[in-house]
């Protein structure tokens, strides 16, 4: 069985769309959803929005579930020139650009014990590599995230230029601690939103029905290999 994370209600309604034999349960006050996604088991939950909440809810289904991988799905802002709103950026590589113990001489994004980045399951990224679809982009590279939605365009500069990150979200670097620490094959998909740009949270509420639905058709297309 696969798990899917995702934050926000209409990330959970697009994946809900393309899932079949849907049954749920309540754990924890968690409304976990199961059925198929091209004749393959799936598992669905929204965790809420942030690095906390994410980590919460991966922890829950990795002690009840037997997952053979989790994909978190959802929404980004976008710190590369090159993308446009409903474009997919694949992780290959996680980091928390909020975590900070510079004070003892570590580099920006390094957690004790962990490291800086967490790198997503080779297998999965292979196969994205195979996935095309007409009018979009789909690109695999470093996402950042944090407890912040992404306003501030001089921290996204900062961000852009210390991580290398091509976007940004608030969930999918905890996710990928989680299973690191559980040794659980992960993968971090997300569908650009907006770009930061002092303004961009009308971007977001604007488009993140579109971007939560490009995410759901890349998962789909994902499952047929």
């Amino acid at each position: 069985m696969i798990g899917i994370i995702v934050a926000e209600v209409e990330e959970m309604n697009a994946v809900k769309e393309i899932m079949e034999n849907l049954n749920s349960r309540e754990i924890y006050n968690l409304n976990i959803y199961t059925g198929t996604i091209n004749k393959k088991d799936f598992l669905l939950v929204r965790g809420g929005v942030g690095k906390v909440n994410a980590a919460r809810v991966c922890q829950i289904i990795t002690d009840n579930f037997d997952l053979d991988c989790i994909i978190n799905v959802g929404s980004a802002g976008g710190l590369n020139e090159n993308l446009n709103i409903g474009d997919i950026v694949v992780g290959e590589k996680l980091v928390q650009h909020d975590f900070d113990v510079t004070a003892f001489g570590r580099e920006k994004g390094f957690i004790p014990e962990t490291g800086k980045f967490f790198e997503s399951d080779k297998t999965l990224l292979e196969k994205c590599k195979n996935i095309k679809i007409d009018n979009q982009k789909i690109v695999t590279a470093i996402i950042g995230s944090g407890d912040v939605f992404l306003t501030d365009t001089n921290l996204k500069e900062n961000i852009k230029k210390e991580f290398n990150a091509t976007c940004v979200e608030m969930e999918g670097a905890a996710i990928a601690q989680v299973c690191s620490l559980n040794k659980i094959p992960f993968l971090v998909i997300r569908s650009i939103s907006d770009i930061p740009n002092g303004k961009n949270e009308i971007d977001f509420n604007e488009y993140l029905k579109f971007a939560s639905k490009n995410c759901a058709h890349f998962l789909k297309q994902l499952c047929l290999n």
